[in-house]
């Protein structure tokens, strides 16, 4: 083996090494993109993440979630997820539809004991146990943010405009992501970015990375509300 297949990305006898490329001198624009942020949602066009309000010391997948907390006592119940679905401009209807899902499916992970609750409350303190398989791998397993496996998503998959994907590029996304037999994986990443697409999506059908950037560490959320109340 040489020097350059040590480093090589590619294998010809794997295909799909080739369809799915992955980034290459990401240095030149991030400090060590393969280093995990904890506060941080870094991008080679964002080096140092959102700017604006501070983290408050959460994880990027706390601050995903953080939005939903209406009062901010660390805790996320139905009503709550509804007046965040709300606030971002979905129906009554599918408000309702969303908050109890998300709530029913993500509180029992995140309680601090074995008993389940009836009011479905979601824990942000324990939100990365709700981390599902077959998902990007930009969170970790605690939550925090992975620079290089958020570039990997567009150099992988975004043929059409490297900054941008269509409903088929996520759509094929889910599926480069899927682990054989995760059944509930499958579903809650085709699931969670349909939604995505269809609140993210522009007026040529595109969802922008600096908003796929912001569903992550939860700044996309905060945007849509401000256009929601001002008509944008």
């Amino acid at each position: 083996m040489s020097k350059d297949d040590s480093m090589a990305t590619e294998a010809h006898l794997a295909p799909v090494t080739t369809r799915r490329r992955i980034g290459s001198n990401l240095e030149d624009s991030l400090s060590e993109p393969y280093q995990a942020r904890a506060l941080t949602a870094s991008d080679t066009d964002h080096p140092i993440g959102t700017e604006g309000p501070k983290n408050r010391g959460m994880s990027v997948l706390q601050q995903h979630v953080a939005f939903f907390d209406q009062n901010n006592d660390g805790i996320v119940y139905p009503w709550e997820t509804y007046a965040g679905f709300k606030a971002i401009g979905f129906n009554l209807i599918l408000s309702v539809i969303l908050a109890f899902g998300f709530n029913l499916i993500n509180s029992y992970p995140t309680l601090p004991g074995w008993f389940p609750s009836l009011l479905l409350p979601v824990y942000i303190d324990n939100i990365h146990k709700d981390k599902h398989g077959s998902d990007t791998g930009v969170y970790d397993a605690q939550g925090r943010f992975m620079p290089v496996n958020f570039e990997n998503m567009f150099s992988r998959y975004a043929k059409k405009d490297p900054e941008k994907m269509t409903y088929k590029e996520l759509w094929n996304m889910t599926e480069g992501n899927r682990v054989a037999h995760d059944i509930v994986g499958w579903l809650q990443s085709k699931g969670s970015w349909t939604l995505f697409y269809i609140i993210a999506k522009d007026e040529d059908g595109f969802v922008s990375k600096d908003f796929m950037r912001g569903l992550f560490d939860g700044s996309l959320f905060e945007k849509l509300a401000q256009n929601y109340r001002t008509g944008i």
